[in-house]
């Protein structure tokens, strides 16, 4: 892949050192292009409105600082970046909320390099990306898909299982493409969905068609 098609990287982490360490081994992949860094919230928000990323790379913590009330306006951009969580909260609450605040990758800091490219690889390719112990654990803990969706999410999952497609979905909702295959991913993962009879059932079971 030729350097002006390469993906375009924010990486937004408090500390110095955690970036330059990100830099230099993203720096090894030719898709990969770090355009960015933010050390802040505040900075966060004016480098991606500036820069408009195709991924970001981010930390949950800035300090005393979540990150997460930050996602909403990260993800109101059209196209919407992806956003790989690379954080040292192994908690199954922070990856929850993360998730159903529209990320697309939750990988632990403790896990080995491979797993952040794998991470990046496979969000660039339209997926959703769990580091695997963690997956194990929200699988056996998965709480009721009801309190895990977003009224969007209801909103997408109930037009999928009428039969719209994702083109009509974002017309109707006023949406991007791209945000609305964020969403049909994000449901793939919280529901444990695969096929589009089995988003009908959910659908069902969330009493969102008739």
């Amino acid at each position: 892949m030729g350097d002006n098609r390469a993906w375009r990287i924010l990486l937004a982490d408090d500390h110095l050192v955690v970036r330059a360490g990100l830099r230099a081994l993203l720096a090894a992949d030719p898709r990969c292009r770090v355009e960015g860094e933010a050390a802040g919230l505040d900075e966060l928000r004016t480098v991606a409105h500036r820069l408009r990323p195709d991924l970001i790379v981010l930390d949950l913590s800035f300090g005393p600082d979540s990150a997460l009330p930050a996602l909403p306006g990260l993800l109101a951009a059209d196209p919407p970046p992806r956003i790989v969580v690379l954080t040292m909260h192994d908690d199954l609450s922070f990856a929850r909320e993360a998730f159903a605040a529209g990320v697309h990758a939750y990988v632990l800091k403790e896990a080995a390099a491979d797993d952040l490219l794998r991470a990046v690889e496979t969000v660039m390719a339209g997926s959703v990306y769990v580091d695997a112990e963690l997956g194990a654990r929200l699988a056996r803990s998965r709480p009721a898909p009801a309190d895990a969706l977003s009224p969007r999410e209801r909103d997408v999952l109930a037009l999928l299982a009428a039969g719209h497609t994702n083109a009509e979905i974002a017309r109707r909702l006023s949406i991007s493409l791209r945000t609305v295959e964020t969403h049909r991913a994000g449901l793939r993962t919280r529901l444990g969905t695969a096929s589009r009879a089995e988003l009908v059932a959910a659908a069902h079971r969330l009493g969102l068609l008739a």
